[in-house]
């Protein structure tokens, strides 16, 4: 499957301050990485820390946060990784799920999905 960039906006928890971020979109990133010097410079602050493992297998630390990210007008909250110096900026699954959106690699594009659910087929509905 290939690779594309998309422009999300990323603010803060409040969502009174937005900055767009080009993001490169990958599903096997469980959450959006973002620049820890944006994040700052929106006011963005830690509240607690996850372990990473990398595609080529290192353990890393990151701090995450909750805060707000923008895609089509649309608004939602979000769990944002504070990317390290070299960390590249990725929309993750979680962020795309949030926004009810997959990959369109041929296309290169995001184009929305309808949600999945389990309906109780043995009672009133």
């Amino acid at each position: 499957m290939g690779t594309f960039r998309t422009a999300i906006q990323i603010g803060d928890p409040q969502g009174q301050s937005w900055e767009t971020v080009e993001a490169l979109v990958d599903t096997g990133s469980t959450y959006t990485w973002i620049p820890r010097e944006l994040l700052e410079r929106l006011g963005v602050h830690a509240q607690f820390a996850r372990e990473f493992e990398t595609a080529d297998g290192r353990m890393v630390r990151r701090d995450m946060a909750v805060s707000m990210a923008r895609w089509d007008g649309e608004t939602m909250p979000t769990l944002v990784v504070f990317g390290a110096e070299h960390d590249a900026a990725l929309l993750g699954a979680y962020t795309l799920e949030g926004f009810a959106l997959a990959p369109d690699p041929v296309n290169r594009r995001l184009v929305r999905v309808r949600g999945l659910a389990m309906v109780n087929t043995e009672g009133p509905s």
